[in-house]
């Protein structure tokens, strides 16, 4: 089997943003007296988009509220958007598997459940212009990962069908996202998440360094 295009998460698949994420998640609890937590726990908190991370930060009484809620998420926007580069990176090894994918004619694009603007921002400074056909963030008004609307979405405008597509991720709800959408479902263990999870998912294929990806896929223009 072939494929003839990739979708990437973002957050623990392309880039390590955790300690930005847990920086600023952290200091809205201190800023609103609530307990603060380890990088470690940040791990098991994203994936959902900010709503959720910040949910989960928060003390269960308290995210019950969702008036407090909606003061805690604001603050963290704030927040985070003032240091989304400050630690984050790519992953070691990520750049060159980019360039090869191109080398190979291969559409690549971005399904993350960030929001849009940080998304782009980060993607925008941290990689070379066109890497990517597209990058879809998440936007008012559309479903969050597992959700599969926007990897759709994507396979429709790269005119590429979604069983020929690998969708690359980290996590649990990247693996749901590939499975509802018939594609690939390729987890990945440098990011946040552990094998047993990818594997309870769906995961078909894992890789432990993206240079596996080419190892373990096989790719080909369309």
């Amino acid at each position: 089997m072939y494929y003839e295009a990739v979708i990437f998460d973002l957050d623990g698949t392309l880039i390590n943003s955790l300690e930005d994420l847990a920086d600023s998640c952290n200091e809205v609890m201190n800023a609103f007296g609530y307990p603060v937590h380890t990088i470690d726990k940040y791990k098991y908190f994203v994936g959902n988009g900010v709503r959720k991370l910040v949910e989960r930060a928060m003390p269960e009484d308290k995210s019950a509220d969702p008036e407090q809620v909606e003061k805690a998420l604001a603050r963290f926007r704030e927040i985070y958007s003032g240091r989304v580069l400050n630690k984050t990176r790519a992953y070691v090894g990520i750049r060159e598997i980019l360039t090869k994918l191109q080398a190979k004619e291969i559409p690549v694009a971005v399904c993350t459940n960030k929001p849009m603007d940080a998304a782009q921002t980060i993607i925008n400074i941290l990689f070379e212009p066109d890497t990517f056909k597209m990058v879809i963030g998440d936007r008012k008004g559309y479903p969050r990962k597992p959700d599969p609307a926007n990897v759709l979405y994507i396979a429709d405008k790269l005119g590429v069908e979604p069983g020929k597509i690998a969708y690359v991720g980290d996590s649990g709800v990247d693996m749901q996202t590939a499975v509802n959408a018939g594609m690939l479902p390729v987890g990945v263990l440098w990011g946040f998440r552990d094998r047993p999870e990818l594997e309870e998912n769906g995961a078909q294929v894992i890789i432990e360094k993206p240079a596996d990806l080419l190892f373990n896929v096989k790719f080909r223009k369309a």
